[in-house]
């Protein structure tokens, strides 16, 4: 009996050790990064490789944020240009289609700027720059909105897979914005 309870606390400190040294550790700076933002759960999941980088650095959560952002909108991106090409749409749906590219662009666009001025924060200018970085990010967060009002009252199993996509970038841009917003608060 004593070997089968031993047996079974060290198969249960097993199986709970990858959980506990997820939940502390370095980890924990992730947690603490994705305290401020809406989608705590997508935050973490996705910026978690980042902690042994970013620690408690405001700049580089930041950074890491708007990097996730742009890699998910990239490819939600060449999904949209893929539907465009395939001219699977008709109608307002086809039109909606195309703006949503245009939009998808224009939010990489901004993105971009956003990533390269963070990545040149300076004490100096840093009250600008974070206007600057805010107001693109802000306009990214409201162009994938506008991609999904083309589409709002549509059904479809089509248009519904695209809805999603589009959603899930939103989360990312929404967390994105958050970290940028605790990096203008904290300061350089």
């Amino acid at each position: 009996m004593a070997i089968l309870v031993t047996s079974m606390l060290l198969l249960l400190s097993w199986l709970i050790a990858p959980w506990y040294s997820w939940a502390s550790g370095d980890s924990g700076y992730v947690v603490d990064a994705c305290n401020v933002t809406t989608y705590q759960d997508l935050c973490i999941h996705s910026l978690a490789s980042y902690s042994n980088i970013a620690k408690r650095d405001p700049s580089k959560w930041a950074r890491a944020g708007v990097s996730v952002t742009i890699g998910e909108t990239k490819n939600t991106t060449r999904y949209l240009l893929g539907l465009k090409k395939k001219n699977r749409f008709k109608g307002r749906n086809r039109v909606a289609v195309f703006d949503c590219v245009d939009v998808f662009q224009d939010t990489l666009d901004n993105l971009h700027k956003s990533l390269g001025v963070l990545r040149q924060i300076s004490a100096v200018t840093f009250e600008t720059q974070m206007e600057d970085v805010t107001t693109w990010v802000s306009s990214a967060l409201t162009d994938e909105e506008t991609c999904l009002d083309g589409f709002e009252g549509q059904k479809g199993k089509q248009i519904k897979l695209l809805g999603s996509r589009v959603k899930r970038v939103t989360y990312f841009t929404s967390n994105a914005l958050a970290l940028v917003a605790k990096l203008a608060s904290t300061g350089p």
